[in-house]
């Protein structure tokens, strides 16, 4: 099966974030350390749920991430700077899932999923996502997504 996410181009992603890749993130190898893709990928999720131009969480409400899925596509070195593009790839009742793509100087070194939770602050279960919260997240979905 062809995973549609290492097609897409940075352009493709409704949402884009950026850090920079810092010496602390480097392994024994002398490479980015695998676990720092996640926190590129955080950068990216937290750019978009939390873009004040889009809220996405109602008052009362927050987000927890239920699960990441990382694909490594190339080796990351320092220095440098990441790009991180985020879209919707699914909406359900009360939660999402975003493929992210992470890129460096234009070339494609990881892809991501992540489904994203809506809970209640009070209780921490899981709740649905508000009429409006759904309605922006489908103004985001990519291209080439299942929209349920």
């Amino acid at each position: 099966m062809t995973d549609p996410n290492a097609l897409r181009p940075l352009e493709a992603y409704p949402s884009r974030a950026s850090t920079d890749i810092r010496y602390a993130d480097l392994d024994r190898q002398g490479h980015v350390n695998n676990a720092v893709f996640a926190t590129f990928s955080e950068v990216g999720r937290v750019a978009f749920m939390y873009d004040p131009a889009r809220p996405l969480a109602s008052e009362g409400r927050s987000f927890v991430i239920a699960r990441l899925q990382i694909d490594f596509r190339a080796e990351l070195f320092w220095p440098g700077h990441v790009e991180i593009g985020t879209g919707v790839m699914r909406v359900g009742r009360s939660s999402f899932t975003l493929a992210q793509g992470i890129f460096n100087a234009g070339r494609l070194v990881a892809t991501t999923e992540a489904t994203i939770v809506m809970v209640d602050k009070e209780t921490r279960r899981s709740t649905p996502l508000p009429p409006a919260t759904v309605e922006v997240l489908q103004s985001l979905y990519l291209a080439d997504a299942l929209q349920e």
